[in-house]
């Protein structure tokens, strides 16, 4: 009968220890990650084909400029990113992160400029003929700025009618003039303000002043010696 026992007893298995289970829960949570990996990869795979699906579909619509996408997320955003430009096209991301963050993407042909880029980007309208008007403005005041730099300052027109009442007719007319530098006030030559000399020069002047202050000295102490005393 203990016989009988004790191999039964032999016969079951031991129950695990702890470092056992440790191991086998990391293996469970290594395979699950794994697992999740794997899903992540497909997806993004799907994701991507889809993107070159119409990517495609844009490029042979010769109607379309350009191709605005749904908000989504980084790492969306980046293959989008990389599709369009393997197929040499222009994008760029609009909106704040994880609110309404998405791509737009243009032919080359009709990529954005500057101008319209910051009114995408300031969530304004881009209105191409109100941009040309606008830096024709810019362009024109430009030029008159330039034009007056170049004449000298000068005081508006209506200058003097402003301020007529204050300071009288003719005192306002004075004021309004246009004044001008005086070019010709403490202006010297810089061939003036240049020492000519050579270093030879210098150094000869330099020897013959010493030469002269010596001398002087030489003769003022010959002087002084006979000179009778009081």
């Amino acid at each position: 009968m203990t016989d009988l026992l004790g191999s039964i007893l032999g016969s079951m298995e031991k129950p695990p220890v702890i470092e056992d289970k440790e191991k086998k829960r990391a293996r469970e949570q290594k395979a699950l990650f794994e697992k999740q990996q794997q899903q992540e990869r497909q997806k993004l795979n799907q994701f991507r084909t889809q993107i070159q699906k119409r990517i495609a579909e844009f490029m042979n619509d010769g109607a379309l400029q350009k191709l605005a996408f749904q908000p989504m997320n980084k790492v969306e955003r980046s293959i989008v990113h990389e599709v369009t430009e393997v197929a040499g096209l222009t994008s760029f991301s609009f909106g704040e992160e994880d609110i309404d963050r998405h791509i737009v993407v243009w032919k080359k042909e009709f990529a954005p400029c500057d101008a319209e880029l910051n009114a995408l980007r300031n969530d304004q309208e881009w209105d191409p003929e109100k941009a040309k008007l606008a830096s024709a403005e810019k362009q024109e005041a430009k030029q008159t700025a330039t034009k007056r730099k170049h004449q000298g300052a000068t005081v508006p027109d209506g200058y003097h009618r402003k301020y007529e009442h204050l300071l009288g007719k003719e005192s306002a007319k004075d004021a309004a003039r246009a004044t001008s530098a005086n070019k010709s006030y403490g202006f010297v030559p810089s061939e003036n303000k240049r020492d000519m000399r050579t270093i030879e020069q210098v150094m000869a002047e330099s020897r013959a002043k010493k030469k002269l202050k010596i001398d002087g000295c030489s003769e003022s102490s010959s002087s002084t010696a006979q000179e009778p005393a009081d």
